[in-house]
């Protein structure tokens, strides 16, 4: 009997590349696979490529802040709750894969009152309030870290790290250097904001370029409508907009990484023991979870973190030649982490779920 799957989370990559990983799996195992998003998402972008269904609903946010909108996305979140009862009576899943977002909630809302069952993934060591609403409808939880468990409710909860696509684990560093055009003299130094990009540390870097390019090459990953037409000719420089296939090459040449502190984001850098500077969102433009990510994982000496307010250009610099410098011991740090096999970890709670609903 072939089974079937809706994959559902959007809003940035972090809700997204998670799922592409486990969809990879189950496609080689001949499941059908459909994905429920929004349009104003990524996800479209990211998923259509892997040659499976993409169905959009509208979705809207619950802000715990004064907006007009918070009297018209109620509207949207009825609307989107309708399209996905349509949508799981049509397409019979067997079960449903959430990782999160605002869109998720009215899917598994549907797929719980249609009583199929439900799988999220939580990857930030607090949950978001999506999250949140989603939990009381699903039969397990996933989560990443330890520390998040003490925020969910007994008995649902799985540690079980986070989906990774088997090229980000298996990067070839000479490949990224042909691709990019790279010289082999020089360590390189990758820089990447999350799906959305960081203006402020693409503009610390930029402002830091003369110096920093006399001992590393870059790859900058800026962000859509973040690339400097003036720094396309600069040797030893290269900006990009966004890298989705070959991030895991580009990841695997890289001596040191300048990145977000997005949960999946840490868990990719630990996995692959890189030695890392995060520079967290702020809680001004988010609700904390990066800072405290970055806390938690600067506490265990994983991780060294400049937080927004600190940002200066000569600190980003000082902070750069330090950790490079000590990236032996980072790299000996890194190497207590435990990597879970996250992947065959869930596929097997997703075909537990399924042979139940059978």
């Amino acid at each position: 009997m072939t089974h079937r799957i809706v994959f559902t989370g959007g809003g940035t990559a972090g809700h997204v590349t998670p799922n592409m990983a486990l969809i990879d799996e189950l496609l080689a195992a001949q499941w059908v696979v459909h994905y429920v998003g929004s349009n104003r998402g990524i996800e479209r972008r990211l998923i259509e490529p892997m040659g499976i269904a993409f169905h959009s609903i509208a979705t809207g946010k619950l802000r715990r802040y004064f907006s007009w909108q918070n009297f018209i996305d109620p509207l949207f979140i009825l609307w989107g709750f309708c399209q996905s009862l349509w949508l799981c009576l049509r397409l019979r899943p067997d079960v449903v894969f959430s990782k999160g977002g605002f869109v998720a909630v009215p899917l598994v809302v549907a797929a719980w009152l249609l009583r199929i069952p439900v799988i999220s993934h939580e990857s930030d060591t607090t949950p978001g309030l999506a999250n949140k609403l989603c939990f009381p409808f699903c039969r397990w939880i996933c989560v990443n870290f330890p520390q998040t468990t003490k925020h969910l409710p007994v008995g649902k909860v799985l540690v079980t790290g986070s989906p990774v696509r088997a090229g980000l684990l298996r990067g070839d560093a000479e490949r990224a250097r042909r691709d990019l055009g790279l010289a082999s003299d020089k360590p390189v130094l990758l820089i990447f904001g999350g799906s959305l990009g960081a203006n402020i540390i693409n503009q610390a870097v930029r402002k830091n370029l003369t110096v920093l390019l006399g001992e590393f090459q870059l790859v900058h990953v800026v962000g859509a409508g973040n690339l400097l037409p003036a720094l396309a000719d600069t040797q030893g420089y290269v900006q990009r907009e966004y890298i989705n296939e070959g991030f895991g090459d580009v990841l695997a040449l890289a001596e040191l990484v300048i990145a977000r502190a997005g949960a999946n984001t840490i868990y990719e850098l630990l996995m692959t023991r890189t030695p890392h500077i995060l520079v967290p969102l702020s809680a001004a433009a988010s609700r904390g979870d990066q800072l405290i990510n970055a806390k938690i994982f600067s506490d265990a000496g994983f991780s060294e973190v400049i937080t927004e307010p600190e940002l200066t250009d000569e600190l980003l610099l000082a902070c750069i030649q330090q950790t490079y410098k000590r990236r032996e011991a980072i790299h000996q740090q890194l190497a207590r982490f435990e990597i879970k096999d996250s992947v065959a970890i869930i596929i097997d709670l997703i075909k537990r779920a399924a042979d139940r609903a059978d």
